[in-house]
């Protein structure tokens, strides 16, 4: 093994479509690049970026005064009683995410194609470059000073630049108004764009700082004559009324004061001979991001020769451990570069076209927390920051939903949000979004992770469990014939019982999702005593989960639902995955039914994220090769682009993040799983992958683990933040460990 494995990817050609390009990106601002010298196009993402439709004044429906009577209906056998728990309404998507426009720098065309070129992203700085001998371009988006920052080197005749808005999908109504003014400098660029029928803009700016050539206007861009070093730095504003563009030229400008001497030594050092502005802005960026994505790396052994292939070479050889390798640092550079202002979208933070498939919002019923799954465990703090930014935006909304369906006080979050409504208002027959209580629960848990890796309770977070555990206090007021509470309604997303209607009884994800959030309720709240013991009750007379008659854990609890297994979703394997409530060591029976309904499950239409779901559940099931055939699934079905960023579907179809993003989680649960008492190591390796070492992993419990193993023999450091007892759990047994905070415990093969 060598002590750094690739941390980027390359192409030996500029990208041909928009998917191809290579990503950069703050979690405000993205980039697309695709590095043509004559032809180059950045397009501009921004997350703030969706279109009007309608949903950003939609309303959750108000269904509370019909409840109980549905609630009667489904109890006394009426299995289609959901269907008509609705206010008539069609089906509303969420306002769809969209690019901003694409900066487009034109040269005339030669006819050469020389042999030298090379296009590359560079993970560990978060810059994409692409060089040929008369031309070179270098683009990053800077986390210090929220910018697009491109600069690109020309040996002439000319060079045209141009923000150009007319991306795929583009809407006709578009109101477009351009601006172009030279400056001592080079020029100011803007491109204003008001949405149809809406009183809502976005504003693009790019400042142009021109070296060596001659800057002359040419409507409605710049043109630069001869050999010169241009520099342009990008933002997107989304507003009502007009953006005062000048001021925001002069912001732009205000980036580039004289630098500290020290900051310039370092930039110059990392990369000499760049402009001074460039290494500059770079400098401010890169302890930042660099920080960040080295906390943690992958190191599978892979062949030196896969390891320096170019992306879309090395995607051809899907049982390459070189691969596995790119996968893991491209997943967490992307899951990185996609979380600041919001977590990641569908499509993280990028698209070159207005018409993303399901609105390229936040699915919170799978995928977003699927791409987060890594983000405490791989050290990625920034991404949780984000998660929870959006949380605490939308808690008004969840309040509003939990009243309006449920006449109920605390919190229920909604199944799709375009990251600015947090209503409930996406839902159909086929697809009763609105009957769904677990989300909360769910994206809580990521905030929960966080805290307990740092040791720290965010004050924050307990406080919506507070409003969580509210919810259930007033909607679980129903019980069966034994005294049991009911979840009723109660849905399994996306799936129906084979029997029955989508909206049923005691889902079991349901079930899981209400004990866990009244009792980390109850912990997080012991004063006063009373409520606390209330919701600890609350949650102690919930069911049990069921297990049918094929030994499998039943997705509904409720007696006489049958299940269906031909699904996407695992939404009845919450407890086991991301939960902690099922597993091989305190429950084996629940467990050996959770495998059961695994090794039942189908793929449906192989969504990638089905098939890396299953794999996080069969890793804390113990089945590697489980792992790694649904790691198979994905790596054979040619999910990846050569951007290395993912598809929903096989053959690339549909860009989306869901496989990019949680690789990286699969391949860490395979490896390290922890609880706050708790340290399992090797718990599900595939046979694939005998040797290896995997840095920076966080525990739930306060450390940092360093693994490596081999055919041989296997050993760990441990170093933990904080004094604690724990289980260790290896190949060779269980047995308890005691850490000190601040002393290293090394693991060896004798202490395995």
């Amino acid at each position: 093994m060598t002590a750094d494995p690739v941390h980027g990817t390359w192409e030996s050609a500029p990208a041909a479509r928009w998917e191809d390009g290579f990503l950069s990106g703050n979690g405000h601002h993205g980039a697309l690049v695709f590095g043509d010298p004559n032809d180059d196009r950045v397009i501009v993402t921004q997350h703030t970026l969706v279109r009007p439709n309608g949903g950003e004044h939609a309303r959750p429906p108000e269904l509370a005064d019909a409840l109980p009577e549905l609630q009667d209906r489904l109890l006394a056998g009426e299995t289609d009683a959901a269907e008509s728990f609705t206010d008539g309404r069609p089906l509303q998507w969420v306002q769809p995410f969209h690019p901003a426009f694409a900066v487009r720098l034109r040269r005339p065309q030669t006819g050469e194609r020389p042999g030298d070129y090379r296009r590359s992203v560079d993970f560990t700085t978060g810059e994409t470059t692409a060089t040929r001998a008369d031309w070179s371009s270098r683009v990053f988006v800077s986390r210090a000073d929220d910018v697009i920052v491109q600069q690109v080197t020309t040996a002439g005749p000319r060079l045209d630049i141009t923000l150009d808005h007319r991306l795929t999908g583009a809407p006709a109504g578009l109101g477009i108004g351009q601006g172009a003014l030279l400056t001592p400098e080079g020029a100011l660029l803007s491109l204003r764009a008001r949405y149809p029928a809406a009183d809502r803009a976005y504003t693009g700016v790019t400042l142009v700082l021109v070296t060596g050539g001659t800057p002359a206007l040419v409507p409605p861009g710049v043109r630069i004559e001869g050999t010169a070093t241009v520099l342009l730095l990008t933002r997107v504003r989304r507003h009502t009324g007009e953006l005062d563009v000048l001021a925001e030229g002069r912001a732009l400008r205000a980036l580039l004061p004289d630098a500290e001497p020290d900051v310039l030594a370092e930039a110059r050092a990392l990369r000499p001979g760049v402009e001074r502005p460039y290494e500059t802005l770079l400098a401010r960026h890169l302890p930042l991001h660099r920080t960040a994505y080295r906390r943690a790396d992958l190191d599978l052994g892979g062949d030196p020769s896969d390891r320096a292939l170019p992306g879309s070479a090395l995607l051809t050889r899907p049982r390459s451990a070189a691969l596995l390798e790119r996968l893991f640092a491209a997943g967490r550079y992307h899951l990185l570069s996609s979380s600041g202002l919001l977590p990641p979208r569908l499509t993280g933070l990028w698209t070159g076209d207005w018409d993303t498939a399901w609105s390229g919002a936040f699915t919170t019923d799978a995928n977003l927390g699927l791409q987060i799954a890594s983000a405490a465990a791989a050290a990625l703090p920034e991404v949780t920051e984000a998660h929870a930014a959006l949380i605490q935006s939308q808690l008004p909304h969840w309040r509003d939903n939990a009243r309006a369906v449920f006449g109920a006080r605390g919190v229920v979050a909604p199944a799709h949000t375009d990251g600015e409504s947090g209503h409930v208002y996406h839902f159909s027959r086929e697809y009763p979004l609105h009957l769904w209580t677990a989300g909360a629960d769910w994206l809580l848990g990521p905030l929960l992770d966080h805290d307990a890796v740092r040791g720290e309770r965010d004050p924050r977070t307990a406080a919506v469990l507070a409003e969580v555990a509210e919810f259930y206090e007033d909607f679980l007021t129903r019980t069966d014939d034994e005294g049991r509470l009911v979840v009723v309604p109660s849905y399994s997303p996306e799936n129906r019982p084979a029997n029955a209607s989508w909206g049923a009884v005691n889902a079991a994800m349901d079930l899981s999702a209400a004990r866990h959030a009244l009792r980390t309720a109850a912990d997080h709240h012991p004063a006063p005593p009373e409520r606390a013991a209330r919701w600890r009750a609350l949650a102690d007379r919930l069911p049990a989960h069921r297990v049918n008659a094929e030994g499998a854990l039943a997705e509904w609890a409720h007696p006489g639902l049958a299940d269906s297994y031909d699904h996407r979703h695992l939404s009845h394997l919450y407890g086991v995955w991301p939960l902690d409530e099922i597993n091989p060591y305190d429950t084996p029976r629940l467990a050996a039914a959770a495998h059961r309904a695994l090794e039942l499950r189908g793929t449906e239409n192989d969504s990638a994220h089905g098939h890396l779901h299953h794999a996080l559940v069969a890793a804390r099931l113990r089945d590697g090769e489980r792992v790694a055939d649904a790691l198979g699934q994905v790596l054979d079905g040619d999910f990846f682009h050569a951007s290395l960023m993912s598809a929903h579907y096989p053959g690339r179809d549909v860009y989306n993040a869901d496989a990019a993003h949680t690789l990286p989680a699969v391949l860490i649960e395979a490896l390290v799983q922890s609880t706050p008492g708790r340290l399992v190591l090797l718990p599900a390796l595939p046979r694939a992958y005998p040797r290896g070492r995997i840095r920076g992993v966080r525990t739930r419990f306060g450390a940092e683990i360093d693994l490596h193993w081999s055919p041989q023999c296997a050993g760990a450091v441990i170093r933990p933040a904080r004094t604690v007892r724990i289980e260790l759990m290896t190949s060779t047994g269980a047995r308890p460990l005691d850490l000190v905070a601040g002393e290293d415990h090394v693991l060896t093969p004798g202490t395995w």
